[in-house]
This record gives C-alpha cells, sequence and structure tokens, in this order.
C-alpha cells in the first residue's frame, strides 16, 4: 500500500498558485465571442435603471475562491471581487431550496412553509403561488427577466414553472442536481428521469453539452439579441459545484498534482465555472451593458467537504447552522460603486438581494409587506452602515429533536431541543442538534475517503443544545459562552420565541407517486392540474417516452456513495 504525506501550502504559495499570470480579459474555453470589445469603462451614470446579472454558485465552499487563501484558481472572480465590494459579513442558508426561496422572495423560511429541508422531486409542493418574486418586481419596473440553470423551488404544477413565477424565458434543471452531461437525474433505485428544459418543454436536443458551458452561451446569447438600452435581469444559477463531481478533462489537467481526486475534480469544476464568469462579463461588454450594469456574486449555501469542498477555516459544512454552513461568499462588482475596491462588513443577507435590487430598478415596494429583507444598497455602494442588525438563520420544528434539549434548559421560554439559529448583533445562539460540528482544513490526502482529512474533532458538547458565540470575537465558533452568558442566551430565546409567533405551518407533504418520470415521457415536470390536490390514487399507466433514455448510471454510484458515507460516520462516532 503507498503511503501519503501531508502536502503543506505557505500562504504565499497559495496566492501565487498559478493564476496571477492569467488574462481575465481573454475569453475563455467557454467563450462564443471572438473580438475583443474591451473598452475603457465610462464614468458610472445613474440615468436609467441598471442591468442585474445575478450569479448563483451551488455548494461551493467559504474556502474555495482564491482570495480567500484557495488552492483553487478563481482569477476572474478575484477580479470582479477585488474591482467591487467584498462582502465578508454575508449570510445564506445551508442548503438549496431555502437560500433560493429566500433570495426569490425576500422572506425567512418561517414566512413561506419551507423551513424544513428542500423541496423533493416527487413532492407536490412548490414555491407558495401567493408569493410576489423578484422577477415579477422587476417586470413591473419595466425589465426583461431571464433565468438559466437550477430552479429546485418545485414544479409538481405548472404554475410553479420559472416561466410562470416572473421570468421571461428559462434554460435549466427544475429538481435539485442532474447529471453535467446527460441531465439524468434519480430520486431513489429505478426512479429516474431526464431534467433539463427550455421555458415549460423538455429540451431533449440539448443532452451531451456541459451545463456550465450550456448556461454560460446562453447568457450570452440572451444579451446578444436584447437591446442594452431596455433593462435586463439575468438569474445565472450554475449547476456548478454541486454533485456529481464532473467536469471537462483540460479543466482536471489543470490540477493533476492535487493527490486527492475529489479535490480535483472539485477545483476543475470551480475553475470552469469563473471561465463562465469571465464570459458573462466579456458578452456584459461586448454588447454594450457593462457600463450600466450590476453584478451580484453569491454561493447558496457552504461546501460538501465529504464532495471536494472546503469551508476552511470556519467551523461546520453545508447542511448545518454552524459558519461553515450559513457564511457566503459575496460580493458585488459594478461601475455604478461609488466606493469601490473594497471589503465591506456590514451585515448582510440573501433575503437582502429582493428590496435591495428592486430598489435599484425603481420598482415599487409599498405594496409589499412582511419582507425580511433591506435594501443595503447604501451599505454597499457608500460604504454606510447596514440597516440589518439580526438575522434568523431557521426554526425548523419538523428536524430531529436534541436528545438532550429540553424546556426546562429554555428558561421555560424556548425548548432546546428544537433545531433553530438566531444571530442579534455581534452574538450567535444555535439550539437543538446544529449538525455536523468538526473543523476541517483542506483535504490535501489522497486516501479517498476514509482518511482524507486531519480533522479537529469536537470532544465536548456531546449533551448539549445550546451554544452561543461572539462571532465578531470568535467567527470559527470555538469558545462556546452559554454558561458565562445566560443573561445573552435568554434575550436571543426571546427573539426565537417572538420569529416563532410569526411563523406558518410547514409545507412537506408526502412524496406522491404521480410525479415518476415514467409517467411524464421519461422526464421530470408537472404532473398535477391546477385542481388537483396532493393526494392521488393509482391508475396511471407509464407514458410512452418521446427519447428513449439509458438507464440512469449515477444511480448506482449515489447509492455507493451513501452506504459509505454512513459506514464512515458511524466508524467516527
Amino acid at each position: 500500500m503507498a503511503v501519503y504525506a501531508l502536502t503543506g501550502f505557505s500562504l504565499v504559495s497559495l496566492l501565487s498558485f498559478g493564476y496571477l499570470s492569467w488574462d481575465w480579459m481573454k475569453p475563455g474555453l467557454v467563450a462564443d465571442v471572438a473580438t475583443d470589445p474591451m473598452e475603457k469603462s465610462l464614468p458610472p451614470t445613474f440615468t436609467r435603471p441598471p442591468h442585474i446579472i445575478f450569479i448563483l454558485t451551488d455548494d461551493q465552499g467559504y474556502h474555495d475562491i482564491g482570495y480567500h487563501g484557495s488552492d483553487i484558481q478563481t482569477p476572474t472572480l478575484d477580479r470582479l471581487a477585488a474591482e467591487g465590494v467584498k462582502l465578508e459579513n454575508y449570510y445564506i442558508q445551508p442548503i438549496c431550496t431555502p437560500s433560493r426561496s429566500q433570495l426569490i422572495t425576500g422572506r425567512y423560511q418561517i414566512h413561506t412553509g419551507l423551513q424544513h429541508s428542500i423541496i423533493r422531486p416527487r413532492q407536490p409542493n412548490c414555491l407558495p403561488l401567493d408569493q410576489v418574486t423578484l422577477p415579477q418586481k422587476l417586470q413591473e419596473a419595466g425589465y426583461s427577466t431571464h433565468m438559466v440553470g437550477k430552479w429546485h423551488l418545485g414544479f409538481y404544477k405548472k404554475e410553479c414553472l420559472p416561466t410562470r413565477r416572473g421570468f421571461d424565458t428559462f434554460l435549466g434543471s427544475l429538481t435539485g442536481n442532474v447529471d453535467y452531461y446527460t441531465y439524468d437525474n434519480c430520486d431513489g433505485p429505478g426512479i429516474c428521469g431526464y431534467d433539463l428544459h427550455e421555458g415549460e418543454d423538455v429540451a431533449w436536443d440539448q443532452s451531451g453539452k456541459y451545463s456550465t458551458f450550456l448556461y454560460a452561451q446562453r447568457v450570452s446569447k440572451i444579451l446578444a439579441s436584447h437591446s442594452p438600452k431596455e433593462p435586463i435581469f439575468i438569474y445565472v444559477a450554475f449547476q456548478a459545484v454541486h454533485t456529481p463531481l464532473q467536469s471537462p478533462k483540460e479543466y482536471i489537467y489543470r490540477y493533476r498534482s492535487m493527490g486527492n481526486v475529489a479535490r480535483r475534480k472539485y477545483a476543475a469544476m470551480v475553475t470552469c465555472m469563473d471561465e463562465a464568469v469571465k464570459n458573462i462579463t466579456w458578452a456584459l461588454k461586448k454588447y454594450g451593458y457593462y457600463d450600466n450594469s450590476v453584478i451580484v456574486f453569491s454561493t447558496d449555501n457552504g461546501g460538501q467537504t465529504f464532495s471536494g469542498g472546503s469551508n476552511w477555516p470556519l467551523r461546520g459544512r453545508k447542511g448545518t447552522y454552524w459558519e461553515g454552513g450559513v457564511r457566503g461568499i459575496g460580493f458585488v462588482h459594478s461601475p455604478l460603486i461609488k466606493r469601490k475596491r473594497r471589503t465591506s462588513w456590514a451585515l448582510v443577507h440573501i433575503t437582502d438581494w429582493y428590496p435591495t435590487l428592486v430598489s435599484l430598478a425603481r420598482g415599487n415596494l409599498s405594496n409589499v409587506q412582511g419582507l425580511d429583507g433591506y435594501n443595503v444598497w447604501p451599505a454597499i455602494s457608500e460604504g454606510k452602515e447596514s440597516p440589518r442588525t439580526e438575522i434568523l438563520h431557521n426554526i425548523d420544528p419538523l428536524y430531529n429533536h436534541a436528545k438532550y434539549g429540553s424546556l426546562e434548559d429554555g428558561f421555560g421560554i424556548w425548548n432546546t431541543a428544537v433545531q433553530a439559529s438566531i444571530r442579534v448583533g455581534e452574538w450567535k445562539l444555535l439550539t437543538g442538534d446544529p449538525g455536523y460540528s468538526d473543523w476541517i482544513p483542506p483535504q490535501t490526502l489522497t486516501n479517498f475517503p476514509g482518511s482524507w482529512w486531519n480533522l479537529e474533532r469536537l470532544t465536548d458538547g456531546l449533551k448539549k443544545s445550546v451554544w452561543l458565540f461572539n462571532i465578531t470575537a470568535d467567527p470559527y465558533e470555538r469558545y462556546d459562552l452559554s454558561e458565562q452568558r445566560p443573561d445573552v442566551v435568554r434575550t436571543l430565546l426571546m427573539r426565537l420565541v417572538h420569529y416563532n409567533r410569526t411563523a406558518i405551518p410547514v409545507r412537506y407533504p408526502a412524496e406522491n407517486p404521480r410525479a415518476h418520470p415514467d409517467f411524464n415521457g421519461g422526464a421530470w415536470g408537472p404532473w398535477a392540474s391546477e385542481d388537483d390536490g396532493e393526494e392521488w390514487e393509482g391508475g396511471w399507466e407509464p407514458l410512452k417516452s418521446r427519447n428513449k433514455k439509458k438507464k440512469c448510471k449515477i444511480c448506482k454510484l449515489r447509492s455507493f456513495f451513501r452506504k459509505l458515507n454512513t459506514r464512515l460516520m458511524s466508524n467516527r462516532i
């Protein structure tokens, strides 16, 4: 058996991992333009509503960007962030659907009924139809609106689809994760279907194209066919860098010296996505949008550490309420920013983009009640103080209750067995089971997947249900102050009680067998009519698929890795 050594990197070597010599202004492999449109930016003018490009990446870890000291090459993102405003006190949600729902509604999960888990492919569930979405408000303000990428906000009825929720056009997937080339998605053994859609139709003809390439090229085509004199909003929700770990070989080759195979593939996917962003920026300049544009970049949740991601030096990972799950990468790049080239520590949450972008678009927010977000543009552009002073990370009454939590531990006002988290000022409180809590340094060992982490294991707290941190002084959550500051614990518990009184019932219906792709021509898509309820009785026959699909190969692989991960977790406990 080969013996592998832990490779150490100095900060200098990490920051000079080859990308500093790249010319970000040249189009990369994703580009579909050939001429040089790059011209000196004109002085910013706010005479017209700005073009808005919102880029959301999937499962990109906090550490996995060049300017956070990563060994992954992201020259475009680094350059855009350096010339704009880096958001270093920016928060998202720990998993996919919650972040996306809060972005598009400006409301906490407890106010949309989506406070538990994600929307599963076979659930008769979607973003509540009574919510006025961000793209709908931008349409009201005269914007052309387009979505490219991952939806993951439900699709059981046609009324739930992106084109019914405010987007003029849509190219992307409806479920949570698909194969990057074949667009197959399996929701269990034998429950597989195709998931790439153009508008409300299945895009069978696009199969075989790597999604990161496909989505960047679609954005370029949208910009080429639109007039820069008319405002446009493009929501680019990359599938990257969610599993499965797939990347074109030329990107993997750049990381051939990385011993860890998962990290190598993951790094390749991040760099490929970075080049896609470069080509979107290139298209903005080529077609005359850039000088009056605002580019927002955000991750959707923390990185998945056993799939190549890294949130170091933060604690935890995707799916947890530790900082590694909810503290995101975020920045804004725009010629319209008054104070550029700086780092902002203003408190910002993903719900804030709704009122911020609608305000930038000169839209009307007076008829929108109950928003949890704030307009943070003055904080971003001018360096003013953020209007936000607290964040409800979530209250999930359905998540497994902590074994050692009780109402008594919550001063008689809160059951600490319930999973919840809130930040007020510099303090952060967690109750219940916050999720996997280790600190995981960047993966550098080659043994996959058993011993590839040099874990800093948590040795206490296994019988706890309350944690308190001064997150400003202790952003890595190493010093629990719950016993020293019961007064602060009580104050934050009262805030949880306040929010919980405003929560609506959880929407998490049972899966419906009618959603099976075999009943819908071999593809994932709407299966219920407007009059259908959530209950369904049998009697359906499978429809003949328009495009006969091969058996989903990734189902067996996912099953294998689920079993493997379960074994690994049991060995560590």
